[in-house]
C-alpha cells in the first residue's frame, strides 16, 4: 500500500483549512500556528436543545384534508392552506456545539523555516514540523479509539517555553494545576453541562496560576484530554475519578495501539491510479490550484488520496459504540453548527454511510444502526402514533441525539420518508454479508416498523393507484399547471421509490426469515397498486406524480434518481425506458447548472458510474476538486459538510466496482486511459474483490468469498461469467 499523506504548506488560516483527528467520540482541529497552536475540541453528544413535545392535536385531520385536496388536483389550494393551517407544526432543533479551545504559546513571532503540516492518513497522525532560531520542533497528534483520548505531543532540539489555556462560551470554571486543566461548561441553553480534562505531563518545570499552565526549560510537553458530558453520564465527577485517578500515560503505548488499530481499517482496502509519484509529494494547495488554472489538467492520485481521505474520515468520526457523523462528522466550529450540525436524513446522513459497505470498513456503519434501534424506533413510534394515528415509526428530513422524529423548520419538512431511506442500509448492509443474524436480530424491527407506517399511509386516488403522502420533493419546489409554485404533492418520485423498494425488500426478509409470511404478502399487493414512475414530455423521468416543470431546474437535489443511485430499482437491462428517462433527467440538471454544492456533485459521480460514463464521472471527480473541496479536502457546500466527503469517496468506488445487478462489475465506469489497482473492496454477496487494470482492460482479478457461494462476474469486453465460489480465486487475464 502507498503512503497517503495529506500535505498543507501553511498555518491554517480560517477552521476549514485545519487538519483534522477523531476517535469517533472526540474530534480535534489542529490550526498548527507557530508562536501559539490554536487546537479546536469536538465531542459527539455536546448538543443544546433536548427532548421536545411534538405532539400536534388535530395533525392528521390535516393530512387528510390535504390528501383530498391534492387528489382533486389542487395543488396551489393545498400548499396556500398548508402554510396558513400548518405554520405553527413545525418544530426546530437545537444545534450541535464545540467543546473549546486550547491554546499553547510558544515563540513571540511566527517566523519558521521548512513549515510542514500534513496527516497520515493510514496510520492516522498528524504532525506539525518547522525549524526556528537553528533548531528543529515537531507536534505530533492523534486521537485513541482503544484508550478514548485525544493526545498531543510537543518536542524541540533544545529547551522550550510554553504557556496553555483553554477557553469557550458558556464557561462555568476552569481549574489550573500543574499537571491538569478542568474546564466546566455549559450548553447555548443551559441545559446540559460538560468537562473536559487536559493531563499535561512534560520533562520541564510546570506552574499554574488562574489563567494558565506555564512550563519551562522541557525537551518534550505532552497533552492527554478527554471529554465528560451529562449526555452520557449521570454523574459526571465520579466518571471523571474513575479514568484519571490514577492516571500516568506511556505516550508511546497509547501511540502504538492507536496505529494498529486505525492502520488495520485504513490498510484493509485500497484504490490506487496511476500517474507521476511526484503529485504526491505536492501539498494539496498547489494540487488544487493546479486543476482550477488548468482546464486540461487531472490529478488522478489526488482521486486516490481522497478516497483514502473519505475513509479516514468516517473512521475518525463512526466507530463501534459512538453516535452516528453527523453533518459535520464530528468536527464543527464554535457555538452554532451550519445547519445545525444536525442528523439530515433526505440525503445527508445517508450518504456519509454510501463508502463504508464497498470500502470494506462495514464496522464505521454500527453507530447508525444502533442510533436507528435505540434512538429513532422509539421517537419515531411516538409521532406515527401521536400525528398520524399510525403504526410503525416515522422520521421526517432531520433528527438528532435526543430522538426528534416530527416535521420540522418549514413546509418542506412535510416528508416523512426520512426513517424509510435509513432502512435501505441495513438491508445493503444484508445484502455485503449474508449475515441472517444481523437481518433478524438488528435489522427486522426497524425495518417493519418502517413497513407498518408505509402501509397504514399508503391511500387511493381517483386513478385508483395507492399513493403516498402529502409529501416533498427534497427541498424542490414546481409549477403546477396553472403556474403556481408548491411543494406539497402526492406521491413525488422518490417518495414511490423509497416505500417501493422498502416494500420489495421487505418482502425478501420474510422470505428469508419467515416470521410473518401474511404480511409480506399483503406488502406485496400493496406494492403492485402503487403508482408507476412515469416519462415527462422531455423524455425525462418525472419528479413528480403530474408532469410539473420545476422551478429550479439546477436543483441541488436529484430525488427522483434515488431509484438508479443508491437504491437499484432502475438498471440497464431490467429497466431499460426508465434507465433512459432517469438519464435525460440528470444530463437535464447538469445543463441547467447543477450540481452546485458539495454534496450534490458527489451524488453525481455515482449516479454517472451507475450509467457506466466514466469520463463523465471522473470530470465530475475533477469538478469536485476544482469548485467545492477546501485545501484541507475538506468538502464545500459552502461552508463545509461532510457528506460530500463521503459521497465522492463511493462515488469513485463504483466507477471501479460494483455488485448491485446480480453480478459483480470490474471497473464498469473508468475512462480508458485511467490504470490502476484496488483491493480489499467488498461485493454484495459477501465477496472481497481486488484487480489491476490497464487501458481498459483487466489483468488480474481477485475474489474471495466468506462462505461458499455461486457468483456471476464481468470484466470490459467478456461475456458476463458464473462460478462457483468456494475459497480464493485469481484469475490472470494476461497469461
Amino acid at each position: 500500500m502507498r503512503d497517503y499523506i495529506l500535505h498543507l504548506e501553511n498555518v491554517a488560516d480560517r477552521w476549514d483549512n485545519a487538519s483534522p483527528i477523531g476517535n469517533a467520540y472526540e474530534g480535534l482541529m489542529i490550526y498548527g500556528g507557530i508562536s501559539e497552536e490554536r487546537l479546536q475540541y469536538n465531542e459527539e453528544s455536546i448538543w443544546a436543545g433536548g427532548q421536545l413535545d411534538t405532539k400536534i392535536d388535530g395533525f392528521m385531520d390535516k393530512i387528510n384534508h390535504l390528501r383530498q385536496l391534492l387528489i382533486d388536483g389542487k395543488e396551489h389550494e393545498a400548499e396556500m392552506w398548508a402554510e396558513e393551517n400548518m405554520k405553527n407544526d413545525f418544530f426546530n432543533i437545537k444545534s450541535y456545539e464545540y467543546a473549546g479551545e486550547l491554546f499553547v504559546k510558544l515563540h513571540d513571532d511566527n517566523e519558521c523555516k521548512n513549515y510542514k503540516r500534513d496527516i497520515d492518513l493510514i496510520n492516522g497522525i498528524c504532525t506539525v514540523s518547522y525549524e526556528k532560531d537553528g533548531e528543529s520542533y515537531k507536534r505530533e497528534y492523534f486521537a485513541s479509539y482503544p484508550d478514548h483520548l485525544v493526545c498531543c505531543k510537543f518536542t524541540s532540539s533544545r529547551e522550550m517555553n510554553a504557556s496553555i489555556r483553554y477557553t469557550r462560551e458558556n464557561n462555568i470554571s476552569t481549574e489550573y494545576t500543574s499537571d491538569t486543566i478542568i474546564a466546566e461548561s455549559a450548553t447555548a441553553c443551559n441545559l446540559h453541562i460538560f468537562k473536559m480534562i487536559f493531563k499535561i505531563k512534560t520533562d520541564g518545570i510546570s506552574v499554574a496560576n488562574d489563567s494558565e499552565v506555564s512550563i519551562s526549560g522541557a525537551s518534550y510537553i505532552e497533552i492527554y484530554s478527554e471529554v465528560f458530558t451529562d449526555f452520557k453520564y449521570n454523574d459526571v465527577d465520579s466518571a471523571i475519578n474513575d479514568v484519571f485517578n490514577n492516571f500516568a500515560p506511556d505516550y508511546d503505548s497509547i501511540k502504538k495501539a492507536h496505529i494498529n488499530d486505525f492502520s488495520s481499517l485504513m490498510s484493509r482496502s485500497e484504490i490506487a491510479f496511476e500517474q507521476d509519484p511526484a503529485l504526491d509529494e505536492m501539498t494539496t494547495f498547489i494540487r488544487i490550484k493546479r486543476l482550477v488554472r488548468d482546464s486540461s489538467a487531472y490529478d488522478y492520485r489526488l482521486m486516490s488520496l481522497y478516497w483514502q481521505f473519505g475513509k479516514y474520515l468516517l473512521i475518525s468520526s463512526s466507530r463501534p459504540g459512538s453516535l452516528p457523523a453527523n453533518l459535520q462528522g464530528i468536527w464543527a466550529e464554535g457555538m452554532q453548527a451550519p445547519w445545525n450540525g444536525d442528523y439530515h436524513t433526505n440525503i445527508n446522513l445517508q450518504m456519509n454511510y454510501w463508502q463504508a459497505e464497498g470500502a470494506n470498513i462495514s464496522e464505521c456503519i454500527t453507530p447508525l444502526f444502533d442510533f436507528m434501534n435505540n434512538y429513532l424506533i422509539s421517537a419515531g413510534k411516538k409521532v406515527a402514533k401521536e400525528n398520524y394515528n399510525s403504526r410503525g415509526m416515522v422520521i421526517h428530513h432531520l433528527t438528532d441525539i435526543y430522538g426528534f422524529a416530527a416535521c420540522a423548520d418549514w413546509i418542506c419538512g412535510l416528508w416523512p420518508v426520512g426513517g424509510a431511506w435509513l432502512a435501505y442500509h441495513m438491508w445493503e448492509h444484508y445484502l455485503h454479508t449474508n449475515d441472517v443474524n444481523f437481518l433478524r436480530n438488528t435489522a427486522y424491527t426497524y425495518i417493519r416498523e418502517c413497513v407498518d407506517f408505509a402501509m397504514d399511509n399508503l391511500f387511493e386516488g381517483k386513478d385508483g393507484y395507492l399513493h403516498t403522502g402529502p409529501s416533498v420533493s427534497p427541498e424542490h419546489s414546481y409549477y403546477d399547471l396553472e403556474g403556481n409554485t408548491a411543494f406539497i404533492a402526492i406521491s413525488p418520485t422518490m417518495d414511490v421509490q423509497i416505500i417501493g423498494g422498502l416494500l420489495d425488500f421487505y418482502a425478501e426478509c420474510e422470505a428469508i426469515l419467515g416470521i410473518d409470511p401474511q404480511n409480506a404478502e399483503l406488502a406485496k399487493k400493496m406494492r403492485a397498486r402503487m403508482v408507476p414512475m412515469q416519462v415527462g414530455k422531455y423524455g425525462q423521468l418525472m419528479e413528480w406524480y403530474k408532469d410539473f416543470e420545476d422551478t429550479e431546474p439546477h436543483h441541488r437535489h436529484i430525488s427522483h434518481a434515488f431509484g438508479l443511485y443508491p437504491s437499484a430499482e432502475i438498471t440497464k437491462s431490467k429497466t431499460p425506458e426508465l434507465y433512459k428517462a432517469v438519464e435525460t433527467a440528470i444530463d437535464r440538471r447538469l445543463h441547467f447548472g447543477g450540481a452546485g454544492t458539495g454534496w450534490s456533485r458527489a451524488w453525481v459521480i455515482n449516479l454517472m458510474a451507475r450509467l457506466g460514463r466514466g469520463d463523465s464521472a471522473c470530470d465530475n471527480v475533477r469538478e469536485l476538486f476544482k469548485r467545492s473541496t477546501y485545501y484541507n479536502l475538506f468538502d464545500k457546500h459552502p461552508p463545509f459538510q461532510i457528506d460530500g466527503n463521503f459521497g465522492g469517496s463511493a462515488g469513485i468506488t463504483e466507477m471501479v466496482l460494483q455488485s448491485h445487478e446480480g453480478f459483480i462489475s470490474i471497473i464498469p465506469a473508468v475512462p480508458n486511459n485511467l490504470n490502476g489497482t484496488f483491493t480489499g473492496l467488498r461485493a454484495r454477496g459477501g465477496v472481497t474483490v481486488s484487480a489491476k487494470w490497464s487501458n481498459g482492460k483487466v489483468e488480474w482479478l481477485e475474489l474471495i468469498p466468506d462462505t461458499p457461494t455461486k457468483i456471476a462476474f464481468k470484466v470490459p469486453g467478456k461475456e458476463c461469467k458464473e462460478i462457483n465460489l468456494s475459497e480464493r480465486v485469481v484469475i490472470d487475464y494476461c497469461k
